[in-house]
């Protein structure tokens, strides 16, 4: 196989891009491999490795090595900063290379993956780096009880971390699971999801070029069945991050407590958007369709429960239905192009399947609810956006995360109403209120079970400000301030400056030493 002059990839044995996993340093392939299929096309465009328990084992013991060695551990936090810093340099020249590659693989517009591939994860690599340089990794704390002592606080790594990458956003997320681990001293196995591996795969490569250690960022592939759950149970991993469904994270969260392991689930979210009596309709109706309809609605945190006041409702449906006529569905890496397919062929046939138990419990299809025909959609994986109304909180529409380009639209006639609606779910990862009235939408926010709530906007996750779940969305936080916390633990050092044990005011009565 010859190296190909861009990127990671090689030329594989069918002539086209093949991506191996990297561990300890090195380039590793497999004699299995997956395929990686353009949704839009339903084409081959490159294979990657498919990596086993074997490879997991090999990553854990590469990552485990790198950290008792203490090469990146011991890195002052500033020269730890000056990595991701070359880092967030080298991606920000790769700008068009990335987002084609993200669009190539995730189906996502490209003026999206361009954003998801490159501008976030600068903008959040950056935030990490400043943490790093800005964060308390040892503070003086008081006397330590009565006796006359000095005591520090200091916020130490924990060791191997573990990183399980979705499909829906891979490098932004990877970025999540990565960085912060080894802006703290941590090394690193990243599991990516089998259908996109790439955005990581590149991340790796660049740290290395930057100055990462060999061993600190492990980058695998593999079933989530078998090596993810190997890897999540594994006794060298001291943390477990996770992004997925419910259903796989509460898996996560079993294998994971059989060591104590410390984990961070975000989940599954069923979003309610709420419209109040006074919200700018304009404004509204354009950032409800982008609450549910962003990346073909395949985003955790998106808004697909939309509650309507009774008195606003057929206005607000009739203007969703013209502005949803005005957007373009089509080849992402069009820069016209507002919607792209679903991820695969597994993930249309749920959510049509989704789209027909609606329809077969009593929601009405008031928009869209087919695939897209003519040219340009002969192949892949394409769904209409589609509109539910007179739908129940209790109906599956409205109650299973769906994860696709479908909204459900339920009634409410007073304030209490909607807020009861909203929080009658598993579900608490987030939700958004429109109204002109901003003191009002704020004691609305005050009661409602979310991790981030929205006013007059949507997918507003900031560097800032901390990112995840209430209730059966997820435990844990990334993002935010006080993210590097999440990868530390802290160790309290007391120095006894009483020159000795023998005023000790605890009662006990040691004796006098031998040959005193």
């Amino acid at each position: 196989m010859t190296e190909t002059p861009v990127g990671t990839a090689i030329t594989g044995p069918r002539g086209i891009p093949h991506y191996r996993m990297f561990i300890g340093g090195e380039w590793v392939d497999s004699d299995e491999l997956y395929e990686l299929i353009n949704p839009a096309t339903e084409e081959v465009f490159a294979t990657a490795a498919k990596g086993g328990i074997a490879h997991a084992d090999q990553a854990v013991a590469a990552a485990k090595r790198a950290f008792e060695s203490g090469e990146w551990r011991d890195t002052p936090p500033l020269e730890r900063a000056a990595v991701i810093d070359r880092v967030v340099a080298a991606i920000a020249g790769r700008i068009e290379e990335l987002g084609r590659l993200g669009s190539l693989e995730g189906g996502a517009p490209i003026r999206l993956s361009t954003a998801l591939s490159v501008g976030f994860p600068l903008l959040h690599m950056g935030h990490y780096a400043d943490l790093t340089r800005r964060y308390e990794w040892e503070r003086a704390a008081p006397v330590a009880g009565p006796v006359l002592s000095a005591s520090v606080i200091r916020r130490e790594p924990l060791g191997v971390c573990l990183g399980i990458v979705p499909w829906n956003f891979p490098l932004i997320i990877a970025v999540w699971k990565s960085i912060p681990a080894i802006a703290a001293g941590n090394t690193v196995v990243l599991k990516v999801d089998e259908k996109t591996p790439i955005g990581a795969l590149e991340l790796a490569q660049t740290l290395r070029a930057a100055g990462l250690p060999d061993g600190v960022l492990n980058v695998v592939t593999g079933d989530g069945e078998t090596v993810g759950a190997h890897l999540v149970a594994h006794p060298d991993i001291r943390l477990a991050s996770f992004t997925g469904s419910t259903a796989v994270g509460r898996e996560v969260g079993r294998n994971a407590a059989g060591n104590i392991k410390r984990t961070i689930l975000e989940l599954g979210g069923k979003g309610p958007n709420i419209v109040l009596d006074d919200a700018d309709l304009d404004v509204a109706v354009d950032g409800s369709i982008y609450a549910f309809l962003l990346h073909a609605g395949q985003a955790c945190e998106s808004g697909t429960r939309l509650l309507l006041p009774s008195s606003l409702h057929d206005e607000f449906i009739e203007r969703l239905r013209a502005r949803l006529g005005t957007l373009r569905i089509g080849d992402p890496l069009d820069p016209a192009t507002d919607i792209g397919p679903v991820m695969s062929a597994e993930q249309h046939q749920r959510i049509l399947g989704y789209i027909e138990a609606g329809r077969k419990e009593g929601a009405t299809v008031a928009i869209g609810g087919n695939v897209p025909t003519g040219p340009g959609f002969e192949k892949g994986y394409w769904i209409e956006p589609t509109v539910f109304t007179d739908v129940r909180n209790d109906m599956c529409v409205a109650a299973e995360e769906i994860f696709g380009p479908v909204l459900s639209v339920i009634r409410y006639d007073s304030v209490e109403d909607a807020i009861k609606i909203a929080n009658d779910t598993e579900y608490g990862l987030s939700a958004g209120i429109w109204s002109t009235d901003i003191p009002r939408a704020l004691e609305i926010a005050k009661r409602l079970e979310a991790g981030s709530v929205w006013i007059n906007d949507w997918h507003n996750i900031s560097h800032n400000l901390p990112f995840g779940g209430f209730k059966q969305s997820g435990n844990g936080r990334e993002l935010g301030p006080d993210a590097l916390d999440e990868y530390t633990d802290p160790k309290a050092v007391t120095v006894n400056l009483a020159g000795g044990l023998a005023n000790r005011p605890y009662g006990l009565v040691l004796g006098t030493p031998p040959g005193a």
